[in-house]
C-alpha cells in the first residue's frame, strides 16, 4: 500500500499543519507503507536505512492516537516508549517528534546518559506521553522508581540491530517484561541478522513487514570510493581530500575514542576547523560539538560509531572512513550520514593492508564492490581476520615511531599514499546502484 500525501494517512489535523510548515508534503516510501498499518494498531517490522524517514513513520500515527485520548497521563506513567541505541539518535527522534507535535497537548521527554538523572526524574514525575530513551539510562530510572511502564501502550525499538550490536539485548528483555503484553510494538532495523529475527518473533504479534530497500544496501545517491594506502599515510591523504573541499561539511569515522581525539588534534594543527565526538565525551560536550558542526562553525567532525546513526545533518557532503569498521553493517550506516534529504553525497574509505579482511566483509554484506579511486589493492593475506590492526608504535594518522614524535604537515608537492598518484578527475566514484 502506498499513498501520495499525508492528508490520506489518517493523521491528526494539527500534525498535518505542522508537517506543511516543515515543508513535508509527500511521505517517503517507508512512511506511506507503514503509517496506515500503525494507525490500525498493527505491529510493524520495518526494514529501512537511516535517513529514510522512519521517525515520522512510527511517530506520526502514534502521536495521532495519543492526541485522541484527550487527557493527560497519570504521574510517573509513560504512554509510548521509544528506545534508541545512542544519545544522538534519541536526541534526533525527540527533536523530530517535538516539531511534529508543536502546539498539541502532548508531553514528549528524552532521557539519556551523561545528563542529570535528578532533572530527568523531576520531568518524569508528572507523567509523559512519549518518552525517548537509551536503554541504560531507562533502567537506571526504573531502578529509582522514577517511572512505571504499566500504562505503556506503544513500544518502539529504533535501530534495533545496533542495540543488539552494542549489547543491549538483556536490557531490552528487562524493559519489555515491564510493559503490558497487549501493547503495540514497532521494530525498525536496517539489517536483519539471526538474533534480530529471534527478537522480532519474541516481541511482535502478527507483524506487518515493511521493507523499502534490501538490508545492507547503501542509499542510491551516495558516490562511494575506496582508496588503498598505508596506515601511516592515512592522515596526509585525509588532509588532501579535506583541502579539496574546504567549507563543505565532512564526517570522519575513526575506530577508537583515543584515536579520534588524536586525529582531531592533528587536523587542527594543520589548520582544519575540527571537533571530535565519542563515548568518553559528556553529553554537553557532544551536543555542543554537534551544534557547532550543524551551524558550520567547524567543517570536520571526527567521530566513532556513536555518530554512525542518529546524525541527521543534510549539509554533510562527505564521509571518510579513516578506519574501516569491524562490523560490516556499520559501513552502510556511516556513509548514510551523507546524501540525506534528497541531496547527493560522497563517501571515501581508506584501506590499509591489515584492513583487507574488513573490506571483503563489507563488500560481502552489501553484495557489491566499492569502486577503487586511488592506490593499488593490497596483497590478500588470506589469514588476516576483519578487525586486525597494527598496534606496535602505531599512532592514529601517523607513521610508526617513538612516542611523542610529531608528524609533519602534509606537503602539497608530495603525492598521497606513499608515492601513489592522487585520484584523477576521471576516477570519480560512481553512484551506488539502486537496490529498492
Amino acid at each position: 500500500m502506498t499513498l501520495e500525501n499525508f492528508e490520506n494517512l489518517g493523521l491528526a489535523p494539527i500534525l498535518l499543519r505542522n508537517l506543511q510548515g516543515l515543508g513535508l508534503i509527500k511521505p517517503t516510501p517507508i512512511q506511506s507503507q507503514a503509517i496506515p498499518h500503525v494507525v490500525k494498531g498493527r505491529d510493524i517490522l520495518g526494514l529501512a536505512q537511516t535517513g529514510t524517514g522512519k521517525t515520522a513513520a512510527f511517530g506520526l500515527p502514534m502521536l495521532t492516537r495519543i492526541i485522541s485520548y484527550g487527557k493527560r497521563p497519570a504521574p510517573k506513567t509513560v504512554r509510548a516508549l521509544v528506545l534508541a541505541p545512542t544519545r544522538e539518535l534519541a536526541t534526533q527522534i525527540h527533536d523530530n517528534l517535538a516539531a511534529y507535535a508543536d502546539g498539541a497537548p502532548v508531553r514528549i521527554q528524552r532521557v539519556v546518559g551523561g545528563a542529570s538523572i535528578n532533572v530527568q526524574t523531576e520531568k518524569l514525575s508528572k507523567g509523559v506521553d512519549v518518552l525517548i530513551a537509551t536503554p541504560g539510562r531507562l533502567l537506571d530510572l526504573l531502578e529509582r522508581r522514577a517511572l512505571v511502564l504499566s500504562e505503556t501502550k506503544y513500544l518502539v525499538l529504533d535501530e534495533a540491530d545496533q542495540m543488539l550490536d552494542i549489547g543491549f539485548i538483556h536490557a531490552l528483555r528487562k524493559i519489555a517484561r515491564l510493559i503490558p503484553a497487549d501493547r503495540q510494538t514497532l521494530l525498525f532495523s536496517a539489517t536483519m541478522p539471526k538474533l534480530m529475527e529471534e527478537l522480532a518473533a519474541s516481541y511482535l504479534t502478527d507483524p506487518v513487514r515493511v521493507q523499502v530497500a534490501a538490508p545492507g544496501k547503501a542509499a542510491e545517491k551516495i558516490e562511494q570510493g575506496i582508496h588503498f594506502t598505508t596506515q601511516g599515510e592515512k592522515a596526509t591523504l585525509l588532509a588532501e581530500y579535506l583541502a579539496k573541499h574546504r567549507g563543505e561539511l565532512a564526517v570522519v569515522f575513526n575506530r577508537t575514542k583515543h584515536g579520534s581525539d588524536k586525529l582531531a588534534r592533528l587536523l587542527e594543527n594543520w589548520g582544519f576547523p575540527v571537533l571530535a565526538i565519542h563515548g568518553n565525551k559528556s553529553q554537553n560536550q557532544r551536543e555542543r560539538a554537534l551544534a557547532a558542526f550543524r551551524a558550520g562553525e567547524v567543517d570536520v567532525l571526527v567521530a566513532t560509531d556513536v555518530a554512525a546513526r542518529g546524525l541527521d545533518i543534510p549539509q554533510v557532503a562527505h564521509v571518510y572512513n579513516y578506519d574501516l569498521p569491524n562490523v560490516p553493517e556499520n559501513y552502510v550506516h556511516r556513509i548514510g550520514r551523507t546524501a540525506r534529504a534528497g541531496r547527493d553525497g560522497r563517501a571515501v574509505a581508506f584501506c590499509a593492508p591489515l584492513e583487507m579482511g574488513d573490506l571483503r566483509a563489507i563488500e560481502k554484506a552489501m553484495g557489491d564492490s566499492i569502486p577503487v579511486i586511488g592506490g593499488m589493492p593490497h596483497e590478500d593475506t588470506g589469514g588476516v581476520k576483519p578487525g586486525a590492526r597494527q598496534r606496535q608504535g602505531q599512532r592514529p594518522g601517523g607513521k610508526p615511531g617513538p612516542r611523542g614524535q610529531q608528524q609533519q604537515r602534509p606537503s602539497k608537492a608530495k603525492p598521497a599514499g606513499g608515492g601513489q598518484q592522487a585520484p584523477r578527475r576521471s576516477a570519480k566514484p560512481r553512484k551506488a546502484q539502486r537496490h529498492d
